[in-house]
């Protein structure tokens, strides 16, 4: 054992003590030597005997498609009726047909009740005819059930209402003279 400049074991001889100290107590303990229980820094909180590399096979830290990645958000977020109301808005055109959105726009979708504004009171008739059709392309197109039953309503006058508070009377040709 060699010393330093006063007369103490040196650096090398100390870890060297450390270590047979180390592993001494592993033996007492019954693990082999080589085994450690966690480490002071750095660890992360992950176990020691788990593997740290991906290998050949897939693996969940793996690069994964963006498409996979948002379905797994959208299922562990409850969001599927959200997303599914959505595609009933954003796929319109192409569930109704071209001249059906071309003349019919959907305004809300509630409780499995679709409301959809036509542009005139005919093309409201036409889809009231046509409802039961609409909703079994709907359903064929998103799935079952999303759309159950479907409330048309015609084009809308504009309002002169602005504002919480109404006050009855004629409205606004009741300030002219």
């Amino acid at each position: 054992m060699s010393t330093g400049p006063n007369g103490k074991p040196s650096g090398r001889d100390l870890a060297h003590a450390a270590l047979e100290a180390a592993k001494a107590k592993a033996k007492e303990r019954g693990a082999p030597p080589n085994l450690r229980r966690g480490r002071i820094t750095g660890g992360g909180g992950q176990n020691p005997r788990r593997r740290r590399w991906s290998g050949p096979g897939a693996d969940a830290r793996d690069p994964q498609p963006l498409g996979r990645l948002v379905s797994r958000l959208v299922s562990d977020s409850g969001w599927q009726d959200t997303m599914t109301n959505a595609r009933v808005f954003g796929q319109w055109a192409r569930l109704v047909g071209e001249d059906v959105a071309e003349h019919a726009q959907p305004v809300a979708l509630k409780d499995g009740e679709l409301t959809v504004r036509a542009s005139s009171t005919a093309w409201a008739t036409q889809l009231r005819l046509l409802q039961s059709k609409l909703i079994a392309k709907i359903a064929a197109g998103v799935g079952n059930g999303v759309v159950k039953r479907m409330r048309i309503q015609g084009p809308t006058a504009p309002s002169w209402r602005k504002g919480p508070r109404v006050v009855p009377g004629r409205g606004p040709r009741d300030t002219y003279g």
